[in-house]
């Protein structure tokens, strides 16, 4: 795989010393799973000396996803197309044109990008559109197994698009993509976080479990899973639990384990998540783009329950490719009993050889300079700045 991606990003033959800095926008927004490697990017780049903006939504979970950018931001609301047809699918569309015509003023006011790298979801559409009507090179990635709308509208006008799944390139026209991995948030692992106390013992030192439903939290998951726990510690195993809950939902679950004697830490949002990877055992989770990356980067073994509603059903896709690679099991989410999560559990915590099989699986899968590589690709779609000796 790393010889394909090299031969296609690296193809190009222009030298890295041909380019000089450049504006750069970093189209993103909606959700976690599209700002956050929104952020690994707009890093990545202005690492290599280029001046870039992240443009967003305006929706208030990008606060929390962006607390690791302090960079220059651009806020350009827009609504995502329902389904079908309504007069909710009508106004959306309007709120699209309005907002693709923002982002034209925009952009030709004194601020025109040298290139536009979007990241898919409805926030990237306008800047995308922009870029194309001015004729400005465009980049997309793609973090999902299945491509999304935003990307199949966007990609019949993009210079390359990045793909964290080898198993989505089959949907693009063939040579038009790079598989570049996902944009991995920067990570410092300086040594295990205790998450200021909360968490009651030392982690590896007492099997811990990884609750998330991704940067929203998830009311369904977080009621399955918080009785499947307390089933599983009135048996009398031993284990501990980080819960990222999401706002609505982390004081229901923090008093539901205090009630049950589970011993956990319970977040409704929590922005350094490398240290809850770092301190997990195991994993019981969503299957969003970020959270299969981040799985395999840390090297978690996980039980992955797709989001039913997600688009075009990509957290299924996604949590079927890790599957087959041995890195997680997959449970559809109307399948799930406490009774048997509980069952579950119990025989994963009582055979280490199986997660570690699990644990060197995950690895496999990793790669862990995503952000590098589709940075490449956006440096390789730049305009090529001739050397005094060039002809």
């Amino acid at each position: 795989m790393f010889a394909l991606e090299k031969k296609i990003i690296h193809g190009s033959g222009i030298s890295p010393s041909t380019r000089e800095s450049q504006r750069l926008i970093v189209a993103c927004g909606g959700t976690g799973g599209h700002v956050f490697p929104g952020v690994a990017m707009a890093h990545e780049l202005r690492r290599r000396g280029h001046k870039v903006e992240l443009w967003l939504a305006g929706r208030d979970i990008e606060q929390c996803s962006c607390l690791a950018w302090d960079g220059p931001t651009e806020n350009i609301p827009a609504r995502g197309l329902p389904s079908g047809f309504s007069w909710r699918t009508a106004w959306s569309g309007v709120m699209l044109l309005a907002a693709t015509g923002r982002c034209i003023r925009r952009m030709r006011r004194g601020r025109r990008p040298a290139a536009v790298l979007a990241m898919g979801g409805y926030a990237s559409v306008g800047p995308g559109l922009a870029a194309v009507a001015l004729r400005i090179p465009l980049v997309l990635h793609e973090s999902n197994a299945v491509p999304g709308r935003a990307i199949s509208l966007l990609s019949r006008w993009a210079t390359t698009v990045g793909l964290a799944f080898p198993e989505a390139a089959a949907m693009f026209p063939e040579g038009c993509t790079a598989v570049t991995g996902f944009p991995l948030r920067e990570s410092d692992r300086t040594g295990i976080d205790d998450f200021g106390g909360t968490l009651p013992h030392p982690a590896k030192e007492h099997f811990t479990v990884l609750v998330t439903g991704g940067s929203q939290g998830a009311q369904r998951l977080n009621e399955m899973v918080t009785e499947s726990l307390c089933l599983l510690s009135a048996r009398g195993i031993r284990f501990q639990v980080i819960h990222l809950a999401g706002r609505r939902e982390e004081a229901m679950v923090r008093t539901r384990y205090q009630q049950a004697g589970v011993p956990a830490a319970v977040f409704g949002f929590l922005q350094r998540m490398d240290r809850a990877y770092e301190a997990a055992d195991f994993a019981i989770c969503r299957a969003g783009a970020a959270t299969c990356a981040e799985l395999a980067a840390a090297g978690v073994p996980a039980l992955l329950i797709p989001l039913p509603s997600a688009a075009r059903n990509h957290q299924t896709f996604n949590a079927m490719a890790v599957a087959r690679d041995g890195a997680a099991d997959l449970v559809a989410q109307e399948a799930l009993q406490p009774s048997w999560l509980a069952d579950y559990l119990a025989e994963h915590i009582s055979a280490p050889e199986n997660l570690e099989l699990m644990r060197n699986a995950a690895l496999r899968r990793a790669v862990i300079n995503g952000a590098a590589l589709t940075a490449d690709i956006v440096e390789a779609a730049l305009p090529v700045i001739k050397c005094d000796g060039d002809k």
